[in-house]
């Protein structure tokens, strides 16, 4: 009889006979050990090499080999401190996790028999977001587990009855009631667009790529998922989410101080007995009327009364600096119109019981602000500017002393307070490098503590349908009530490059090496997303313009599409007049202006290419000696100092044009070539931005649709103020696929694995996706 083995999975575990099939003569039931009888299906330690804690196994296989050995087949428990959210340096398992608690894999090899040490008791448990009832469910045992884990990915996910084999009888189920992952699954009816909307708290939304993706995917996939809470300190991002989604509650204010604001909105409604009203859930169709009746009531002179309340804020209304421990209210002044508002501690108003009793049953009807138990999904990107490459003081001992770092944290205790049903966070690759990646496991074991399921994804923009590279990583929370959503497999077919920890070489999704390509589509290029646009200068002063010719492109096609066609209900069934908006290049100085002009319009042209710029043998460049240096009519050098000191004269970047058939790094958030930042780092960034043809950057439009914002979206602020929004976005079509994954999760439409390929016409506007290809691939 062949034994198959699976030797090599866990490296740690490895033994040389666990690298190759092990044949078997005869299996057994039980065998004895120094004494000890182990049986199939015990638990039990297994032997580690000196000054090392000893693995934890479950024996699922006793057998003989043909060379007349006796073997035991391990399948692997993993102590939080094996797993991904854990390393040397940075012992998170000590902080977050229970000690007790183990993770099963589903990972097994064979060992040699007498590498078992002791018996132990390790029983099962339910799952449960509720920590302290968790706890009581656990009786006396050596460890318990109640989810499993995959390398893969770093997958935390409720136990499936694949994972979990045991012979029937010797495994403890403590439960109050059947496993979510044990329930017999029963296709839910098909959610439509008119049903209930699910909430989505987008927190550091910017502009709101994410969430506009993401509500798209899920509508494809039948979900009506409405963005109903945003937050951002970015005001002009603020102001841009709105005037896109003006059913949003936006709040511009900084992620700490919400959360302080959430947990004195709870106060304030039981103050009050609300909830017990019963709630109104319009997200935000109410609208306060600007016009009171104020009669003809005369006041005393210096006494003003209070005709209603209009917002609550916490913290710094006034935007002084100085953040008071107090919650603020937006005043309407009877007698006075808005612009006399004023915004006045709760504790100035204590004349005005009913006017707040009003303002909280009203914003309870309204849904104002989320509430524990209320929020289905919370996105977010905490910026983590600490981390930067740029920042040559990095804090790598203590990441946390960097207040930078902070919101990572502010992020994870709004999600713990609030206890929403999903979570998707997202940010740089750093996260995985930076400090050995701190940042990244921090997120990770935070959702753990708090038992969400999770899974951690690289995901490349090109590979959903942009010309651009732009790597993202992006972290799946689920609650163990809920079904933990898979990340989608490409739909174009772009070689991913290097960028990432080798530690988190598996966390990339992509298919395999050897995998069937021929149903991805070809990889985009710039000339794919704004060669149909029309020609503008430097100074072009319209912000709205015809279009001028159709599109030449499938991607021109899609982009344009009306919000009604997109599946984008955020003004109703009301859709608008196609029109070409923010097609506009910030303005270059007239220096920068005119180097541009003399930068030759051909693919790979750059200032190398300006009069008096010569190359040496070893590729680096300098000034010609021989010749008068040529100069601006500002009486400025035509070359820069900093082109030519960048990199040591190695850099072929900076006054670059891009061409047709390039792709886009990354998208910058900057247009312009100086700044009072580091010329070296300006000049960097200034490859990404020159037009092929026109003598000026890429404009506001050309940029969001590298970002994969439809044509429709409209941004708020400056030219300047535009551009950081749209490059601090998640680039919308793969928030787009992440929200399809997670709609398939929420009808519970998921198969096995960590990967799912997206249906055939998913990348076509006006077309629901409900109905999956049936040569749907699951990996």
């Amino acid at each position: 009889m062949q034994r198959r083995g699976r030797g090599g999975l866990i490296d740690m575990r490895e033994s040389p006979e666990s690298s190759e099939d092990t044949l078997a003569r005869r299996h057994y039931t039980f065998a004895k050990v120094d004494g000890i009888i182990f049986e199939l299906y015990d638990d039990a330690h297994v032997k580690a090499e000196d000054g090392k804690p000893d693995y934890i196994c479950r024996i699922v296989e006793l057998f003989e080999g043909v060379d007349r050995k006796a073997y035991f087949t391990a399948q692997w428990f993993f102590r939080a401190e094996d797993t991904v959210s854990s390393n040397s340096t940075f012992p998170f398992y000590y902080i977050y996790n229970d000690k007790k608690r183990l993770f099963l894999s589903d990972d097994k090899n064979d060992n040699p028999l007498d590498c078992l040490g002791s018996k132990l008791s390790i029983v099962r448990v339910t799952p449960n977001i509720d920590l302290a009832a968790k706890k009581k469910t656990i009786p006396k045992c050596d460890y318990y587990y109640d989810m499993s884990y995959a390398v893969d990915y770093s997958t935390f996910e409720n136990v499936s009855p694949e994972i979990d084999m045991f012979k029937e009888g010797l495994t403890s189920i403590v439960s109050s009631g059947e496993s979510a992952s044990n329930k017999e699954k029963v296709d839910p009816e098909p959610l439509s667009l008119e049903k209930k909307s699910l909430h989505l708290l987008d927190l550091y939304s910017g502009c709101g790529g994410m969430s506009t993706g993401l509500c798209l995917g899920a509508a494809l996939s039948g979900i009506n998922l409405e963005t109903t809470w945003a937050v951002d300190l970015n005001s002009y991002a603020c102001d841009s989410l709105q005037r896109n989604h003006p059913r949003t509650q936006v709040r511009n204010e900084k992620a700490e101080n919400f959360l302080a604001l959430l947990k004195e909105w709870v106060k304030l409604l039981d103050e009050y007995n609300v909830r017990n009203e019963h709630r109104i859930d319009t997200s935000g169709d109410f609208e306060d009327s600007d016009n009171d009746d104020d009669g003809d009531t005369k006041l005393p002179k210096g006494v003003y009364e209070v005709a209603k309340l209009l917002n609550i804020c916490y913290g710094d209304p006034h935007k002084t600096g100085n953040v008071g421990m107090n919650k603020f209210f937006q005043v309407r002044w009877k007698g006075y119109s808005s612009e006399h508002d004023t915004w006045e501690p709760i504790d100035g108003l204590c004349d005005a019981k009913e006017r707040i009793r009003e303002f909280a049953v009203n914003g309870y009807k309204r849904n104002i602000l989320p509430l524990p138990g209320t929020v289905d999904v919370i996105c977010g990107g905490p910026p983590c500017q600490g981390i930067s490459g740029l920042n040559r003081f990095r804090n790598t001992e203590k990441p946390f002393a960097d207040a930078r770092n902070q919101q990572m944290e502010v992020f994870m205790d709004i999600v713990d307070y609030l206890k929403p049903r999903y979570v998707l966070m997202e940010n740089v690759v750093d996260i995985l490098k930076f400090s050995k990646g701190f940042l990244g496991r921090y997120a990770m074991g935070r959702l753990i503590e708090m038992n969400y399921q999770a899974r951690l994804g690289l995901l490349v923009a090109g590979c959903y349908g942009l010309p651009q590279f732009r790597m993202r990583a992006f972290l799946f929370g689920a609650l163990p009530t809920e079904v933990l959503p898979q990340f989608p497999l490409p739909t174009h077919n772009v070689v991913i490059k290097g960028g990432v920890p080798q530690e988190f070489q598996h966390h990339v999704v992509a298919l395999d090496e050897n995998a069937d390509r021929s149903f991805l589509k070809p990889e985009l290029f710039l000339g794919d997303a704004i060669s149909d646009l029309p020609a503008v200068k430097n100074d072009e002063p319209r912000e709205e313009m015809p279009y001028g010719e159709g599109p030449r492109t499938e991607f021109q096609q899609y982009i344009r599409s009306s919000r009604k066609e997109m599946l984008d209900h955020s003004f109703g069934d009301v859709d608008q007049e196609p029109k070409l908006l923010d097609h506009q290049p910030l303005k270059l100085n007239e220096d920068d202006y005119a180097r541009v002009c003399k930068i030759p319009k051909r693919k790979g042209a750059n200032f190398r290419d300006l009069e008096g710029v010569r190359v040496g043998p070893d590729k680096a460049c300098y000034l010609d000696k021989d010749i008068k240096s040529p100069l601006l009519p500002s009486g400025k050098p035509l070359v820069p100092d900093y082109a030519i000191s960048h990199l040591h004269g190695k850099s072929v970047k900076c006054f670059g044009r891009l061409w047709w058939d390039e792709t886009v790094p990354t998208v910058v958030t900057r247009a312009e070539p100086h700044n009072q930042a580091s010329q070296i780092f300006i000049s960097a960034l200034y490859l990404t931005i020159i037009h092929p043809v026109q003598d000026r950057v890429l404009t506001i439009r050309e940029n969001a649709r590298l970002q994969g914002f439809p044509d429709y979206y409209k941004f708020s602020g400056s030219l300047k103020q535009r551009y950081v929004q749209i490059g601090n976005a998640v680039a919308v079509p793969v928030g787009r696929a992440l929200g399809f994954g997670l709609g398939r999760a929420l009808q519970n439409t998921t198969s096995s694995g960590p990967l799912f390929t997206l249906p055939s016409n998913f990348l076509i506007a006006g077309q629901a996706c409900q109905s999956h290809s049936p040569d749907e691939v699951e990996k």
